[in-house]
């Protein structure tokens, strides 16, 4: 029996990057190019983790190895398999990291024992594969059980932890003394923010490397108001379109179409496509508070304004290491059916297709440009890859003032943050503000765009792991 799934990734050039850098960022990104192709000529490097589709983790893998193999290098991307019990046990431990009690079970022995026990297929299938001369990039706390066996290969091993916390406390401390005995055996610990890194780690084996997006990517490309508008009418997340035919570009160049019906959990009609738009697009995570975004709008945007609000997230079934979609979505449904009858029709939930991921990501890149305003209103964030993207598409952003959102948004000048994420009557204000004041929208909009073109490409991410990687392998 196969334990570990190999995900086919494609071939792109990194070239491609030369029409959106400018020539100065470009000139700098290619000349690691033959440098990187010597460096790891007839190596592999492995990036392993614990889900194909569904998640930030997921995207930027199928994208940066996606580059790194159209610059010559053999990047590969393996999936561990896990049972019920694994999947509770990393989720409570990504809540217990983010400081918050999840399922508020504990993490003794017995848990170590379910989270070795599932590891320990996983690891047996993927060692024979591995040679001395290869780089493994494991990713999160799913896969830090495998670090041990796979060192045993004689293999470069940088654990990648994508959550995270500024202030550390007891949940994640928790966390931390779970994990730990497995993470210090690694080569290299990358972060997302220098404040994530933990406690009682070797800090010359800590590497800051923020996350990235993929600017030509289904999710981020370039995508015209009229076929915005049909992608969204033929999924039915608004009630009215064109006769455009709903396109856009796959990740291997060739032509693709929306088809698939977005499941609307509210019951009504979804908006015209006319009305103001506010949206917030994530998993369907309590720590991303759909139940606050809900309340915070029908309490002080609502009712000034003729704004509708979509809160979108995959289908549950689809996202095979997160065993609390489904309640989560539950408790957003019972929320909005608390709402006042007169307004419950300005609130939408959606749960987006996923049968076909590059079309699930056009769909959340139509209805991120169709937004008015894009919030990320989450309680805990490792980074939030939402928040880079909707930047990128120059929307107006309302965000929590927390983890790596605040790494991108500068307050006032590319978005507006909101510094006590539980306060909603200042996310509800920051939203109503922008909805009424066009020009400011407009402003944070082109210097969102700006500093993700900056910071939060591909390109910077490449270049941060290949000088990792040759500072492991010399």
């Amino acid at each position: 029996m196969n334990h570990i799934t190999h995900v086919p990734v494609g071939v792109m050039p990194p070239q491609k990057f030369e029409s959106v850098l400018g020539t100065d960022a470009y000139a700098g990104f290619a000349r690691i190019f033959e440098p990187a192709k010597a460096l790891l000529e007839g190596r592999v490097v492995w990036n392993i983790n614990s889900t194909a589709v569904g998640g930030g983790v997921a995207e930027m893998l199928r994208s940066l190895l996606t580059y790194a193999r159209g610059a010559d290098v053999d990047a590969r991307w393996s999936v561990i398999e896990g049972n019920t019990d694994f999947f509770h046990i990393t989720k409570r431990i990504h809540n217990n990291l983010h400081g918050a009690q999840g399922d508020g079970g504990p993490l003794g022995d017995a848990e170590k024992g379910m989270y070795e026990d599932a590891l320990r297929a996983n690891a047996e299938e993927l060692a024979p594969l591995i040679r001395a001369d290869d780089v493994v990039i494991l990713h999160d706390p799913q896969t830090a059980g495998l670090i041990e066996t796979l060192k045993e290969t004689g293999a470069s091993i940088i654990w990648r932890c994508h959550v995270g916390l500024d202030t550390p406390n007891d949940c994640a401390r928790q966390a931390w003394s779970f994990l730990r005995p497995y993470v210090r055996q690694a080569d290299a610990y990358v972060f997302s923010r220098k404040a994530f890194a933990w406690e009682e780690l070797d800090d010359s084996k800590i590497y800051i490397i923020a996350p990235s997006i993929d600017a030509f990517s289904p999710k981020n490309q370039e995508m015209g108001a009229d076929n915005v508008i049909a992608i969204l009418h033929t999924t039915g997340l608004i009630a009215d379109g064109d006769t455009t035919t709903p396109t856009f570009v796959k990740e291997d160049g060739s032509p693709g179409r929306v088809d698939r019906a977005t499941v609307m959990f509210d019951g009504g009609p979804p908006p015209p496509s006319s009305v103001p738009l506010v949206v917030q697009v994530s998993r369907w995570d309590r720590l991303k508070d759909p139940v606050g975004v809900i309340e915070g709008f029908v309490k002080y945007v609502a009712p000034a304004s003729k704004a509708h609000l979509i809160v979108a997230g995959p289908a549950v079934a689809a996202v095979s290491d997160d065993p609390e979609g489904a309640e989560v979505l539950q408790e957003s449904l019972e929320a909005w059916k608390a709402i006042p009858e007169d307004l419950r029709g300005r609130v939408h939930l959606a749960c987006l297709p996923m049968d076909d991921g590059e079309e699930n990501a056009a769909i959340v890149n139509a209805l991120q440009r169709r937004a008015n305003v894009v919030v990320q209103k989450s309680l805990a964030e490792g980074f939030g890859l939402t928040v880079a993207e909707a930047m990128w598409k120059g929307r107006p952003m309302v965000a929590s003032r927390i983890g790596g959102i605040q790494d991108q948004i500068v307050d006032g000048v590319t978005g507006l943050l909101v510094d006590d994420p539980h306060d909603l009557e200042e996310y509800g204000n920051d939203v109503r503000r922008l909805l009424d004041d066009a020009e400011l929208s407009e402003r944070l909009g082109v210097e969102a765009q700006k500093r993700v073109r900056k910071e939060f490409l591909g390109p910077r991410s490449l270049m941060q792991y290949t000088e990792l990687i040759e500072k492991l392998i010399s």
